[in-house]
């Protein structure tokens, strides 16, 4: 067994770790850090997920580090260069160099005395365990299970003669050409797979129990390309973020402010791409824009894959499986050779490490977050929450630009402990940090997700312009985030990782 002394110990090596670390390596120079991951490569959910067109749901001037211009036109980057960029930007700070591979992170000790948190992993080719010691703990692990997705109890799946799979897990040899398939789902992941699979299989049928809303984005940033004629690529990339940071906002506080107008925008968008006599009973949700997320699709090639033949929408309820397909609650049976189930993550927190502090266990689900970061009563510890209604990269640049600005205050004043606690009881027991969406994952994974506050700081706000104020302008010491200053007989411990 080793053990590893640092200042800052980040878990995970995805997006919004590698971030953190580059943060970090820009402006807390001082520090020593290291990264723990679990996979033997970097980029996290872009490198778990190969499903055939796996892409960005947001566009990527604003999806990429705001400290990395992305410079590429496609506008919905696609899984494998998006991979790239984690990579490059690794690369380019020196992160690379710090990340350990192949360790998952099991528990987790706040040592008061010490005022050390004690990481312990255990290499899962291996079975060797190694301990990291750090001053403060950063989980950037996102939300959901790497080890698998959530796949309902279907009834009589076992019957199937076909092949059923996640697509989390993606069959590396699965070959689909002239096959009938049926996705199962109206999310993100379902309408990203069906125009990619069509043209290639016999037919492609969207399972839906009810619709989402679905519009068209430009596929290629034409004006940007424009601009980079004239201008450097520097102020276009700044230009471009910019521009689209305002139109995303817009489009969501324009949504809760006028849902009923919002819906008929989208609604009429569906109905232009698809003809007047398109059946809009599958793009007509129960629910008003943003109580789910929309489903974005580069040059409207679902409903282009729809118009020429290649797929098609049901909406209908599964009564059971049989041998051949699946058996609807209207009667109608759906024949399938490949039946992918594209039905949601399982939530999870933290990685799934145990925590503890003085060898007490902690619960991330009884405690309220501070400033959408840091975790209520537990030391030297934060954590990346990207956003739900905006690309995530944007809340974890803040959130990241953040514990910067701490760390480099801690220094400062000779401060070694930070901890928020909440004096008033403004806790809200049934209230998570994702409760602004309705969709059936969040509702199944609430109960594991960290609290609200009735009020800020212990609100989680969605809110790109409040944060920026609220996480980069107003003091740190605000009365809630309390401090300890280091003793003369606590040492240094951290070396280079």
């Amino acid at each position: 067994m080793s053990t590893t002394h640092v200042d800052v110990l980040v878990i995970g090596a995805g997006l919004s770790g590698v971030g953190m670390a580059c943060h970090i390596a820009r402006q807390c120079s001082g520090l020593s850090y290291a990264l723990v991951e679990r996979r033997e490569r970097l980029g996290g959910t872009w490198d778990l997920f190969r499903y055939p067109g796996i892409r960005s749901d947001s566009d990527m001037f604003s999806f990429g580090y705001k400290f990395r211009p992305w410079h590429a036109l496609k506008v919905l980057a696609d899984g494998p260069s998006i991979r790239q960029y984690i990579g490059e930007t690794a690369r380019e700070y020196g992160v690379d160099d710090h990340i350990h591979y192949g360790l998952q992170t099991r528990s987790a000790n706040w040592d008061s005395a010490a005022r050390r948190w004690t990481v312990e992993s255990v290499n899962e080719a291996t079975g060797e365990t190694q301990t990291f010691v750090c001053r403060v703990l950063l989980p950037c692990t996102g939300y959901y299970s790497y080890d698998q997705g959530y796949m309902p109890d279907f009834p009589g799946a076992d019957q199937f003669k076909g092949e059923l799979f996640h697509p989390q897990h993606w069959p590396e040899d699965l070959d689909y050409s002239g096959k009938r398939v049926v996705v199962i789902g109206s999310g993100a992941t379902s309408v990203t797979l069906v125009p990619s699979m069509a043209g290639k299989a016999a037919h492609v049928t969207m399972l839906q129990r009810s619709p989402s809303y679905i519009f068209s984005v430009p596929g290629f940033d034409a004006l940007s390309e424009r601009l980079g004629k004239l201008l450097p690529d520097s102020l276009v990339y700044g230009m471009a973020r910019k521009r689209n940071i305002v139109v995303q906002r817009w489009m969501y506080k324009a949504a809760k402010r006028w849902p009923n107008a919002t819906r008929k925008l989208l609604l009429s968008g569906v109905k232009r791409q698809l003809g007047e006599n398109a059946d809009m009973s599958h793009f007509e949700p129960s629910y008003n824009p943003w109580d789910e997320r929309l489903c974005a699709v580069p040059d409207g090639d679902l409903f282009a894959a729809i118009r020429k033949g290649d797929a098609s929408i049901v909406t209908d309820h599964i009564d059971h499986f049989t041998e051949t397909g699946i058996k609807l609650k209207s009667g109608r049976e759906l024949e399938a050779d490949i039946i992918i189930s594209a039905t949601g993550l399982q939530l999870q927190m933290l990685g799934g490490m145990d925590l503890s502090i003085d060898g007490e266990p902690q619960q991330a689900s009884s405690r309220m977050t501070y400033k959408g970061v840091l975790l209520e009563d537990v030391p030297n510890f934060g954590y990346v929450f990207g956003y739900i209604n905006a690309p995530w990269t944007l809340k974890a640049d803040l959130a990241s630009e953040y514990m910067c600005r701490l760390l480099n205050h801690m220094d400062r004043k000779g401060y070694d402990v930070f901890i928020p606690h909440d004096d008033e009881g403004v806790k809200v027991e049934d209230e998570s940090i994702m409760d602004e969406l309705a969709s059936g994952y969040v509702r199944r994974g609430a109960p594991n997700l960290p609290r609200q506050g009735r009020k800020l700081p212990w609100r989680v706000l969605h809110n790109f312009e409040r944060d920026q104020r609220m996480l980069l302008k107003e003091p740190l010491e605000d009365g809630v985030l309390q401090f300890e200053a280091a003793s003369a007989d606590q040492p240094n411990q951290a070396a280079a990782a």
